[in-house]
């Protein structure tokens, strides 16, 4: 059975198989989630996504972690919130999902995600909460057996409480 937590920290700090980046299309680096992994996995990381050509919304490629404690980078690009009139929530729970789906199929036990879509994309963190926690339990219980442990990284405190608040949800 597949545990998972929110915590609060910095997604770049985790000593896990594999940290999943809030990438851009592009992968070549960006703000928030994203530019503080290129950061800290150094410039390999950028040079490793090039040969890559991007990628699609709510889908997912893998990459090592250079200077990273984690093995891997799992980027995935999140849905840019439109109001919710452009399949926004199917892409999301697509992030999630197939995130954790090519950890898995790399040998990953343990996986530390972010808050995907909720910065400068503004996913409702509350909505986004809720279908990560939803995605990852229902992903991990049925295709992601290799899974150990989940880690969802809170940047702030109001992010973490979010996401506790629907993680308990899904278990009562």
């Amino acid at each position: 059975m597949v545990h998972i937590e929110v915590i609060r920290g910095d997604i770049t700090t985790m000593a896990v198989d594999a940290i999943v980046n809030a990438a851009n299309p592009s992968l070549l680096g960006g703000g928030g989630v994203d530019g503080a992994i290129h950061r800290a996995a150094g410039p390999a990381l950028l040079a490793a996504c090039r040969p890559l050509h991007g990628c699609a919304v709510g889908e997912a490629k893998i990459t090592s972690g250079f200077n990273l404690p984690a093995k891997f980078v799992v980027h995935t690009p999140g849905p840019v919130w439109h109001g919710g009139t452009q399949q926004e929530l199917t892409l999301l729970a697509n992030s999630y999902r197939n995130s954790l789906n090519l950890a898995a199929a790399n040998g990953c036990q343990t996986v530390a995600f972010p808050s995907i879509s909720t910065g400068i994309y503004h996913f409702p963190l509350p909505l986004a909460a809720a279908i990560a926690v939803q995605t990852l339990f229902t992903t991990a219980q049925t295709t992601a057996t290799m899974i150990q442990r989940i880690e969802i990284v809170c940047f702030d405190e109001r992010t973490k409480t979010i996401y506790t608040a629907a993680l308990q949800a899904l278990s009562a």
